[in-house]
């Protein structure tokens, strides 16, 4: 049946191109043959010109990021809507092709002509991806809003296709009845599911909420159809091209229209669940229901959100790297302080004594010209005790640890808001491009992202090459291919399988019809009925594929240190230089570990610097013992937690806010265990002098 429609779409091709003359001169298109003789002049807001292209009665004719099809008096009568600007038509051999290209990815269409169909139509063959680009998936409202209103009626009238055209119309309209005709033919057409959400903002501003409504469960159902999955993530750029459906709740919230917030929200909620900002709309929503006296419905959304956690970093939920980076920025700040604090207590200890060692030296600074060697005995860290030492080489590794924590969150987090992570759905052309600028780690994790790109595009041959090892989410990828094949006793296997390893797997359970409670899967019963359900990475997976852990990370930056100075992953110039910063220091001081210490009476180890840093600093002239480090760790916890109130530092992820009073009690109780512990040292050291002048008297 194929072979007989394609030489019979090949032979309509040729018959009119022999019939007819179709040209393009400039933006005016005109033709001659069956179809009649007429000329368009295309507005400048149609974007690039590609073609014309004749096939059979139909005018084909590449515009922006569509193709059109063109009947008599040159009228639209279908259109193709594609993931890119089409810069080629073409008729080889029996099928007609298009080419797209956008931010440098050129992808390659079948075209299906339906001449049988009323006017004509089009479709394409292969799935369509759409990428989070305005320019594609805004087009057909940029096109509309670009007409101006004296030739608004011919516009529609030829390009009756194009529904924001015929809202205008509608809203021009003194009859009531004719409006509501119109509006009925905005929800009449086959739109991809970015202009359905643009369309039922428009119209639900213009008055209409019922086709509004009915436009959000049309983008629902060719969103499903293209891939789009509620357990992928969407960042806010991307949700931002599909209509920014978020940014009109947050619009009509402002206005008090909470039960047109609520359709919304639950069109996010089924859809798109995992957006970025999410929590914080949410729990928006849920406060307004509690202004409303409506508590039940908001303790629902909120749980719904709590329900989102799990599968997340640390089940912190969907912004919880924020709160990572942030208790790492608290924890590194901390750590700095109390490293700062002890480094500069034990220099002003030992200026005095170094003074007079490095005298004979040739001085404090020249000496390190002279006799480096001696010098070096004589750094201040030579003076501490090994306890010392070893309590300020801890807190520079351990700050070490906590600055690559921040280093890996931010890495992470700009991983996770890439566009291929964070649109919606995986595969597709431009998406497989993407996919390239990520340096994804060899494992699993990885396998299983790319193999989910080809097993929606269609090819499971390359994604079942992909799914090697006993990974779960795999095996039960593996049974879809199965089932969809028809070998319904492989498939079922291959759920067991995937279930008993890893019970939760709400995927499998739902394949082998255990019908499991979760967003997803309702969302897989209602929209892609008799379908078996695939198995995405979760947030926990992504993170290990495109960073690794803590580990990675350092390693990374050990490797090659130059790359941490480089902002264009998503790291910090200013945290790489703190990195190397610390790093460097923390080998100086392991080193310091092998240094002999130099003595220190006890007539020169608490002089009048030291004293004070040791009243104003609690716990940095106590290193000699282990509460010594506590007591500073903790002086150093409560003081960053504390800055905020500063305005030098925010922890915006952190619940610090309401903790101030607690924190300044805290840092009391430090000053005051500090004083008690600095009173009974300079007891035990008048003890320890006193032995030493009656030992040196006798």
């Amino acid at each position: 049946m194929r072979r007989v429609r394609c030489a019979l779409l090949a032979a309509l091709t040729l018959l009119g191109t022999a019939g007819a003359t179709t040209t393009l001169e400039g933006r005016t298109l005109r033709h001659e043959g069956a179809g009649g003789t007429w000329q368009r002049t295309l507005p400048d807001a149609l974007g690039p010109l590609s073609g014309p292209l004749e096939v059979g009665n139909l005018v084909l004719l590449g515009a922006g990021p569509a193709v059109y099809a063109l009947g008599a008096g040159g009228v639209v009568t279908g259109r193709a809507d594609l993931p890119g600007i089409v810069s080629s038509l073409d008729a080889g051999g029996d099928v007609v092709t298009a080419s797209t290209l956008l931010g440098g990815v050129t992808e390659r269409f079948t075209l299906n002509v339906n001449l049988n169909a009323q006017g004509g139509g089009l479709s394409v063959q292969e799935r369509v991806a759409l990428p989070p680009d305005p320019v594609v998936t805004g087009w057909l409202a940029s096109v509309a809003d670009q007409v101006p209103p004296a030739t608004l009626a011919d516009a529609a009238r030829l390009d009756p296709l194009n529904p924001f055209l015929t809202l205008r119309l509608a809203q021009a309209q003194a009859d009531p009845y004719e409006a509501l005709s119109l509006v009925r033919r905005t929800l009449g057409g086959t739109l991809p599911f970015p202009a359905w959400v643009q369309l039922a903002a428009r119209l639900d501003g213009a008055g209409f909420p019922s086709a509004a409504d009915l436009a959000l469960t049309q983008a629902q159902a060719d969103a499903s159809a293209r891939g789009v999955d509620p357990e992928i993530a969407v960042s806010r750029a991307a949700l931002g091209a599909f209509g920014n459906p978020s940014g009109y709740v947050g619009a009509l919230l402002a206005q008090g229209r909470v039960d047109r917030a609520g359709v919304w929200m639950t069109y996010l909620r089924q859809l798109h669940p995992r957006f970025e900002g999410g929590g914080a709309l949410y729990e928006r929503y849920a406060r307004t229901l509690d202004a409303q006296g409506r508590e039940g419905e908001a303790a629902e959304w909120r749980q719904f959100a709590r329900s989102l956690r799990p599968g997340t970093l640390y089940n912190l939920g969907l912004e919880g790297l924020g709160a990572v980076r942030d208790a790492a920025r608290l924890a590194s700040l901390a750590l700095g302080l109390s490293l700062l604090a002890a480094l500069l207590t034990l220099a002003v200890r030992a200026f005095p004594a170094q003074a007079d060692d490095t005298r004979d030296l040739g001085g404090r600074y020249r000496s390190w010209l002279r006799r480096p060697l001696a010098r070096a005995r004589r750094v201040f860290v030579a003076y501490a005790s090994p306890s010392e030492r070893l309590t300020v080489t801890l807190l520079a590794l351990a700050l070490l640890g906590t600055l690559g924590g921040v280093q890996w969150a931010n890495l992470s987090g700009a991983a996770l808001r890439s566009p291929v992570l964070s649109s919606g759905t995986y595969g597709g052309g431009w998406w497989n491009a993407q996919l390239e600028t990520l340096t994804l780690r060899p494992g699993p994790d990885a396998a299983l992202l790319t193999a989910l790109g080809a097993q929606l595009d269609g090819d499971d041959t390359r994604a079942r090459d992909l799914y090697t090892g006993a990974d779960a989410c795999m095996r039960n990828n593996l049974g879809v291919i199965a089932r969809t094949r028809g070998d319904e006793p492989q498939a079922r296997d291959l759920f067991r399988s995937a279930l008993a390893a890893q019970p939760d797997l709400m995927a499998a359970a739902f394949n082998l019809g255990l019908k499991p409670a979760s967003p997803e899967a309702a969302f897989q019963q209602r929209l892609r009925p008799g379908q078996p359900r695939l198995c995405y990475p979760d947030q926990r997976r992504l993170t290990r594929a495109v960073t690794g852990d803590l580990s990675v990370t350092l390693g990374a930056g050990l490797r090659s240190p130059l790359a941490l100075l480089d902002p264009s992953a998503g790291g910090s110039a200013r945290l790489g230089l703190a990195l190397l910063g610390v790093s460097g220091l923390g080998a100086l001081l392991l080193l310091s570990l092998l240094l002999p210490r130099t003595p220190l009476p006890a007539a020169r180890s608490r002089p009048a610097g030291f004293r004070v840093l040791g009243l104003l600093l609690p716990g940095a002239s106590l290193l000699d013992s282990p509460w010594g480090g506590v007591l500073l760790g903790a002086w150093g916890v409560v003081v960053a937690a504390l800055l905020p109130l500063s305005g030098l530092v925010v922890f915006a992820g952190l619940p610090l806010a309401g903790a101030q009073a607690a924190l300044l009690g805290a840092l009391g109780v430090t000053y005051a265990l500090n004083t008690l512990a600095f009173v009974l040292a300079e007891v035990r050291h008048a003890r320890r002098a006193g032995r030493e002048r009656q030992a040196g008297s006798n």
